[in-house]
């Protein structure tokens, strides 16, 4: 928004530069994008004139030589081009060194052989009106010699305002005068709005009608008869060219200079062009077309509104007018319009037809029903003083007032425990009724009104708070600590729930959140056999009982991915599971006497199909996901969390055959791994899916918080290999634990590298690595280790060493 100073001292003079005020407003709140000068930026060599000769230019038809008085007995000879020029008019003079608005330096010059030593001014050559026609003409009783500074407002500076959507009182000149006012202590004129000429009740042979009320809260119009059409006054051309509207007609400008002023758009009607003499809002038909204002044919939907007459759409409500009623230059009846629409609603309309205004914006952001009313006083007074005109008795008022102010409870303390410093009460109030809050003393505080046009910004203590604090000074604020403690923070558990999460986000995984309710009919397809928690009240059949595994909940997911086309896909999902009894556990002495309720547990589970990466060049077609790619990464999470485990056979329904394991931990049942049973998948339509579930509960007591660190070494380590024939019913599991635990401290690691089956045996192949942190071993070291893990290998699992 462009507020011009010359303007905003009408209201309130505020003391200081344009400089200084535009920071002390953007301490307050009120951001100032920029400020310029409009006009004239230099007001030297601007001066009144009186035109005392005017002769015809000799070799020209168009130009006249005028001797003109500039001051104290000075008389310049100007050239003119202005067809109205004549003897004895006062006139607005730039001397030559004068520097015009655009930049332009003026100098002597010659025109046709005459010297020209200056120019006589239009309107438009000083920024306060578009006219080019002639030149202005200025009161007779004006002396020779005056700067036109003082008698035209030829020069201004302009705060170019960023005003925030919870601010739309602040999109009006009067708006920032009554922050400018609380901000510097300044003296504030009375609101232009508060004399009013009208007079109340309806208006004989006009008619309106609100279809919508929650669309127009609030309609107000007023009548005038004999309007005489013409431009108006330097003074209001002046403020509008300065805010950056344009002067149409004495009429036109009444409304944008309403606008401006109050915040309230307007709409002025040729009362004659008003079908029927009646007007009514309603919904636009879909379809439905009007020509509008700017000449361009608009095509309405049912979603938007319009304002019509006897003859049909006249104007699309609250953004811009039609041609059909526009003001002629003939027109002698207006029909003055000024009403209140929803903001939201016509957002999207002006976001539809790609057609945004003043108004509209101005609308969106929420204006006060009573404002409807504030805009309409000040044209009318305007229309009386401007136009000539007579205003016909009554003023139609459809909506009224807004709903009742509300008053809130501004308790000192709680200002003092916010801004961590005493502000004294009396200022508080003081700040307060200058923004216009009605205040009252209170017991521990101040009981404040809040006005119409803050209704829908100022609805809590704490906002009345923001409002001293802004004006009171953010400056003054003491840096200072809260005084409440610290917020919690996260349990070692859920640091550690985090961190397998993480591990498997980095694994590639995705995280899917899945209903903790489900069809009894799930655990069929999973075949499943556990007492699942019914719900006495369930949403649907669908959702009748609770998880006992976030198996189901997965495969939903990646069956959803697959089938809109993501043949390759990891996902994972960390959630409670339920059970209608202590689960894998005897219950306690207190659960078998209460009520029983439901054991729950959270786990983790996590699912993988399709490739283990995309194909390339060297790699046509990757490895698919199996019971190996699998454990690779449940042995990721459990390797973040630093948890041992071990997998022996398993022989879960929903796993395939001979793909299917437990996991353990500390020696204790802690979860599956496994590919799932092609019976399963095949009712997911998914095809080979395998993946792992944990019970956290059984997991987390073992995993180490915090990392053990060991010093590192720079001696050598020794590898060995060894391979043993086994019964072909061991597993490369169980090697790994009996090689490890006969293997000694120097023995640091242990992995199966060769599996071979032969005639009922199994070879396995496993690599041994010994360290020691202070010396390089020697083979005669690990002799004796070696043979301990030969001979305990052969008395616990059967196994000989391969030859």
């Amino acid at each position: 928004m462009r507020l011009p100073l010359f303007w905003l001292t009408d209201y309130v003079d505020p003391g200081m530069e344009a400089s200084k005020l535009a920071n002390r407003l953007a301490m307050t709140g009120t951001e100032v994008d920029r400020v310029h000068a409009h006009g004239v930026t230099a007001l030297e060599n601007f001066v009144v004139g009186r035109v005392l000769e005017r002769e015809q230019h000799p070799d020209a038809d168009r130009l006249s030589v005028c001797q003109v008085a500039i001051g104290e007995g000075d008389v310049a000879t100007i050239v003119c081009g202005a067809p109205n020029v004549a003897a004895g008019q006062t006139v607005g003079v730039a001397l030559p060194g004068s520097v015009m608005p655009d930049g332009t330096k003026l100098k002597k010059a010659k025109l046709r052989g005459i010297p020209s030593n200056g120019m006589i001014l239009a309107e438009d050559e000083v920024s306060i009106g578009m006219d080019h026609a002639g030149i202005m003409v200025l009161d007779d009783d004006l002396t020779p010699g005056t700067p036109l500074a003082d008698v035209l407002p030829i020069s201004t500076d302009v705060l170019e305002l960023e005003i925030t959507p919870n601010r739309p009182d602040c999109l009006s000149v009067y708006g920032v005068a009554r922050e400018v006012h609380a901000a510097t202590g300044q003296p504030l004129a009375p609101a232009p709005w508060a004399t009013d000429p009208g007079t109340p009740g309806p208006i004989e042979g006009v008619t309106i009608e609100v279809e919508d009320p929650e669309f127009c809260p609030r309609f107000t119009a007023r009548l005038f008869e004999d309007v005489t059409i013409g431009p108006s006054p330097r003074w209001l051309k002046a403020r509008l060219m300065a805010a950056g509207q344009r002067p149409i007609n004495n009429v036109v400008d009444i409304t944008n200079y309403a606008m401006l002023l109050t915040g309230q758009p307007l709409h002025a009607f040729d009362f004659d062009l008003v079908a029927g003499g009646r007007l009514k809002v309603r919904r636009a038909g879909e379809g439905e077309k009007m020509l509008t204002l700017d000449d361009a044919e608009r095509t309405l939907d049912g979603s938007m509104h319009l304002i019509e007459d006897g003859d049909g759409p006249t104007s699309i409500a609250g953004i811009m007018g039609g041609q059909r009623s526009e003001v002629q230059p003939t027109t002698t009846r207006v029909l003055m319009e000024a009403a209140n629409w929803n903001g939201p609603t016509l957002q999207r309309t002006s976001q539809k037809l790609g057609l945004r205004t003043e108004a509209s914006g101005r609308f969106e952001k929420g204006l006060a029903p009573e404002q409807a009313m504030e805009g309409q006083i000040v044209a009318t007074q305007l229309m009386l003083e401007l136009t000539g005109a007579r205003l016909v008795d009554g003023t139609i008022d459809i909506g009224g007032e807004g709903p009742a102010p509300v008053t809130l409870r501004l308790r000192d303390e709680k200002v003092t425990r916010l801004l961590g410093t005493q502000v004294p009460i009396r200022e508080q109030a003081d700040i307060l009724e200058a923004l216009e809050f009605g205040v009252h003393d209170a017991g521990d505080g101040l009981d404040v009104t809040v006005p119409a046009f803050r209704r829908n910004d100022v609805t809590r203590e704490v906002d009345l708070i923001e409002e001293v604090a802004r004006l009171w000074g953010l400056e003054k604020l003491p840096a200072t600590i809260p005084g409440h403690g610290m917020s919690a923070r996260l349990t070692t558990e859920q640091r550690l729930r985090r961190r397998a999460a993480d591990a498997l986000v980095g694994a590639g995984f995705s995280e899917a959140i899945g209903w903790s309710f489900q069809a009894p009919e799930l655990a069929r397809k999973l075949r499943i056999d556990l007492p699942a928690v019914k719900l006495r009240n369930p949403l649907s059949e669908d959702l009748s009982v609770m998880r006992t595994t976030l198996l189901g909940s997965l495969l939903n997911s990646v069956r959803h991915n697959t089938a809109r086309g993501t043949e390759d896909v990891r996902l994972f999902e960390e959630g409670s599971v339920y059970f209608d009894r202590p689960h894998g556990r005897t219950p306690t002495a207190a659960e078998a006497r209460s009520t029983p309720l439901p054991d729950e547990r959270m786990h983790l589970a996590a699912l993988l199909t399709g490739r283990l990466h995309p194909a390339s060049w060297g790699e046509s077609n990757p490895p698919t996901a199996d019971f190996f790619a699998a454990k690779g990464v449940l042995e990721t999470v459990l390797g973040a969390l630093r948890v041992p485990f071990t997998v022996v056979r398993g022989s879960d329904p929903f796993l395939h055959p001979g793909r299917a394991a437990r996991v353990l931990i500390g020696g204790e049942d802690a979860g599956w791994l496994g590919e799932l049973h092609p019976g399963v998948t095949e009712e997911f339509d998914l095809g080979r899916v395998a993946g792992f579930e944990l019970d956290l509960s059984a997991v987390l007591p073992h995993a180490n918080v915090a990392p053990l660190y060991e010093d590192l070494t720079s001696f050598p380590a020794i590898r060995q290999d060894l391979a043993f024939w086994v019964p072909a019913d061991r597993t490369a599991s169980e090697l790994v634990e009996v090689v490890k635990g006969a293997g000694g401290k120097l023995l640091k690691d242990v992995s199966v590298f060769d599996v071979y089956a032969h005639e009922g045996r199994t070879s396995l192949a496993v690599r041994l690595e010994f360290r020691a942190g202070d010396r390089t071993l020697t083979d005669e070291e690990i002799a004796p280790q070696r043979e301990k893990v030969v001979k305990a290998v052969a008395s616990k699992l059967e196994g000989e060493l391969r030859g």
